[in-house]
């Protein structure tokens, strides 16, 4: 089978992209993925990962502009639609999987038009502008926060499974602020550091490259011994070093903590499309797996209950909660659709 992945922009988007890739070519297909110039689709897969080729396209985001914004985005992600056509003939696919993101217009719109199956997954529990739009037109639409899915579950590398392990005490936080780091994130890890350096506990903190220089500044001030990145590949190190996170409710990192059994304290980014985020982590908080907290709440009071609570029956409910074969299955799907 030669099959298209596309999307991107965000992290979480490419990660999905990643675990199906892997998932595809461990079954013996080839592999391309269209995504854009923008967001940060080339820091992921310009080295072409397991993909077979990789193209950028020239697109931004439609949703967020305005006036004459919008219609230079909308004629970028025309040009972006003529050119994935050629693309997609010129590798003769087979089918297009999309996973989100506006780096995923231009190659789903040119696969309908050139009646290429289109398969979507939803990593939000709030449905994204774009998917809505192309859903009607899909073969399948896949979301694990949809009981009419018809596959349950969320793709994650096979990585977050083989390292996952029961938490039973906490002697290592880590602080995620997602691909571009979070100020809010950033500030209570700084409030808390004397109290978390108190009780010993280990702090790894991924910053965000804007604010990685002030951050470091500070902790050096605080005199705290601290595990400071900017931006990292490595996430699936620190999520399985730590024994809690303090995390954005990206979707991919809340499935990726679930998958390895960490315990987290969800701060959803607040002008998320749909408050998505909030959304995501309240999916979480209602199966009693983790914590959610809005940003204007007493984050610092409320993360200082939290490092008291157990965490050993939390992180054995996250690992029986997920399910490792996800992407296989997502695979596997296509596979029996183009029979």
């Amino acid at each position: 089978m030669k099959l298209c992945i596309t999307g991107g922009g965000t992290g979480g988007h490419l990660m999905i992209a990643q675990a199906l890739v892997e998932a595809a070519v461990k079954y013996g297909h080839e592999v391309i993925f269209i995504g854009s110039t923008s967001g940060q689709d080339r820091k992921y897969f310009e080295d072409r990962s397991a993909f077979s080729n990789v193209y950028f396209l020239e697109t931004t985001g439609v949703v967020n502009q305005k006036g004459l914004g919008k219609f230079k985005a909308l004629w970028k992600v025309f040009r972006a639609f003529l050119e994935s056509r050629k693309i997609l003939k010129k590798h003769n696919i087979q089918a297009t999987y999309s996973v989100g993101g506006f780096s995923a217009a231009p190659a789903s719109f040119a696969s309908i038009s050139k009646r290429i199956p289109l398969f979507i997954h939803e990593q939000n529990a709030v449905e994204g502008r774009l998917n809505s739009l192309l859903k009607p037109y899909a073969k399948r639409f896949i979301c694990a926060y949809d009981k009419n899915s018809p596959i349950k579950g969320y793709p994650v590398k096979e990585i977050f499974y083989q390292n996952a392990r029961v938490r039973k005490s906490l002697e290592t936080i880590v602080f995620l602020g997602g691909s571009n780091g979070a100020k809010a994130i950033n500030d209570l890890a700084l409030s808390l550091a004397h109290e978390l350096k108190n009780r010993d506990i280990k702090i790894i903190h991924q910053a965000g490259e804007s604010d990685y220089e002030r951050v470091k500044q500070e902790y050096s001030d605080l005199d705290v011994e601290v595990e400071l990145y900017g931006f990292t590949k490595e996430l699936a190190t620190l999520i399985q070093r730590a024994d809690l996170a303090v995390s954005r409710a990206g979707a991919s990192t809340l499935w990726e903590a679930t998958a390895n059994g960490l315990p987290a304290f969800y701060i959803p980014y607040p002008y998320a499309a749909g408050d998505h985020q909030y959304h995501n982590a309240r999916f979480i908080v209602e199966n009693e797996l983790g914590w959610c907290e809005r940003e204007s709440e007493d984050l610092k009071a409320k993360l200082l209950e939290v490092l008291d609570e157990p965490l050993e029956e939390k992180s054995k409910k996250l690992m029986e909660y997920s399910n490792s074969d996800v992407a296989d299955k997502m695979i596997e799907d296509v596979q029996e659709s183009l029979k």
